[in-house]
């Protein structure tokens, strides 16, 4: 009887059970969490990573920040009345015809301002902004990192801590400043708030001083001027001895006229008594003595109108333009005094100042960061990316496939 041999058992392991497969060893599918890896390791290092460090940090190390906010106007007086029609108008006319209206153009200096170097500058020096941002309660990131930063550095830093807002419509300027401590957050927003009345103030007085310089200054060229007409005045009549050549002049011409008046007389006299009377009578000779003392008194007169080195028609024109000197210097002194008490009127209506809408507040309850709505802008951002740099790499496989 012959004995059967019996073949090795076949294992399964051996064999290839695939159909449509040569033979030979499977391979072995990678796990589960290796393919997820492969398939989602950009989302995860582009999106998922970048969030959940930003979340630890929000949730786990921020140090609470605490915002004091205030408002302001800044407000000045204008030549026409801002109360409407009507009684109210009337009213405001009686009050000295000047309203009060916003200034938004000053704001936005102002906004400027707080913001500026030389703002964070003084705020340095007399309010400790550094120890204010370098506080024990500040984390290492939100906190101010260096102990003695320059200038600039401090001033960028302050800029991501301090928002100004001017609305143009309104004219209100909003001042909202954050710090680790509520008392700090207020102390800085009114030491703004006092920086920004300082500067209205400056700008105030500049305004006024500018309007009223010009007038000022035409009154002294004006005084001057009378001066000038009258130190003239008193050299022509030291020089001409006469006080009112054209006065003088006038009178002269009078007695010049009056002795003729009465030297014709004379004469007529003279020439109807010599009619009938002998060459030597007594009346004759009086009558011409008479006629001899009258014209003596007429040269007289004639001489004295001209002495002085002048002849009077040059003393009178001379005089004339001195006095109309004068006169035009009274006029101009007159009109610049009218101008500066109306410069004076139009710079207290141009004055400036601030009006406080809201007074800086001490915070109970620290409103930054705002955790959610960083974290949820973030994730927006990051799958935008995500999905544009996906769609960028699949298109270039596709190609180049």
């Amino acid at each position: 009887m012959t004995s059967m041999k019996l073949s090795t058992p076949i294992r399964l392991s051996d064999a290839n059970l695939s159909v449509g497969e040569p033979h030979g060893t499977a391979p072995r599918r990678p796990p589960a969490l290796a393919r997820f890896w492969r398939r989602r390791k950009g989302l995860i290092l582009c999106v998922l990573l970048p969030l959940t460090v930003a979340s630890l940090y929000f949730y786990g190390f921020a140090a609470p920040q605490y915002a004091s906010e205030s408002k302001f106007q800044v407000r000045g007086r204008t030549g026409s009345s801002s109360f409407g029609s009507g009684g109210a108008a009337g009213l405001a006319s009686l009050m000295g015809g000047s309203g009060i209206s916003t200034m938004p153009q000053e704001g936005l200096a102002v906004r400027d301002f707080l913001t500026s170097l030389d703002a964070v500058v003084k705020l340095r020096a007399e309010h400790g902004l550094v120890d204010i941002y370098r506080r024990p309660e500040a984390d290492v990131v939100a906190g101010l990192w260096s102990e003695e930063p320059s200038a600039e550095k401090l001033q960028r830093y302050f800029n991501s801590m301090v928002t100004v807002t001017a609305d143009q419509t309104t004219g209100i300027t909003s001042i909202q400043v954050r710090a680790f401590r509520p008392d700090d957050a207020r102390t800085l927003n009114e030491a703004l708030l006092g920086m920004a009345e300082s500067l209205i103030n400056r700008l105030s007085a500049r305004v006024r001083d500018d309007t009223l310089q010009v007038a000022r200054r035409e009154v002294a060229v004006a005084e001057q001027r009378i001066a000038d007409a009258g130190e003239a005045l008193l050299a022509f009549r030291e020089t001409e001895r006469a006080l009112n050549p054209a006065a003088t002049a006038e009178a002269a011409l009078r007695s010049v006229a009056t002795l003729e008046q009465t030297l014709l007389q004379t004469r007529a006299e003279l020439e109807e008594k010599s009619a009938y009377m002998r060459r030597d009578n007594p009346l004759i000779a009086t009558l011409r003595n008479r006629i001899a003392a009258l014209q003596t008194g007429i040269a007289e007169e004639r001489r004295r109108t001209t002495s002085g080195g002048q002849a009077l028609p040059q003393q009178i024109a001379g005089y004339e333009r001195l006095q109309l000197e004068r006169e035009f210097a009274d006029r101009q002194l007159a009109s610049a005094t009218a101008s500066l008490e109306q410069a004076r009127v139009e710079a207290s209506r141009q004055q400036l100042f601030l009006a406080r809408v809201v007074e800086p507040n001490l915070a109970e309850y620290a409103m930054y960061p705002r955790a959610g709505f960083i974290l949820a802008s973030m994730a927006a951002v990051l799958v935008v990316l995500y999905a544009i740099g996906w769609l960028i790499v699949a298109g270039m496989r596709e190609h180049a496939s």
